[in-house]
């Protein structure tokens, strides 16, 4: 299974793709929404993980972009702040348990992610 992590927070996206290779999950990260881009025209994920606040483009915008470069990956989203609004519309582009609040449960992610790929 390969994560795409896509986040802002450079330090945060960091060590997160480092806790899940500690759990044998191959992730890799960025914290510029440009670069998701080109790493998913150039490798195959599974599953993108990105933030819903983001300066250049917010995750939602990113998942659109995202799913015509790979159709057949799936999202998750985590987001640390925001009006219930942008809790609502994100949580409703991702689906029901695919959207995450900040600080992460490292476990349910996993749970989650093992879900929507299986």
């Amino acid at each position: 299974m390969k994560i795409l992590l896509v986040d802002d927070e450079a330090e945060f996206i960091e060590a997160l793709a480092e806790r899940l290779a500690l759990r044998n999950i191959e992730a890799e990260w960025t914290a510029d929404v440009d670069q998701a881009l080109e790493m998913a025209g150039q490798k195959e994920y599974d599953v993108a993980v990105l933030d819903v606040k983001m300066p250049k483009m917010n995750g939602i915008e990113l998942k659109r972009k995202l799913q015509v470069i790979r159709p057949a990956m799936k999202f998750l989203f985590l987001t640390g702040h925001g009006s219930g609004e942008d809790y609502l519309s994100g949580a409703d582009e991702a689906g029901s348990g695919n959207y995450l609040a900040k600080p992460l449960d490292i476990e349910v992610l996993i749970r989650i992610i093992r879900e929507i790929t299986s």
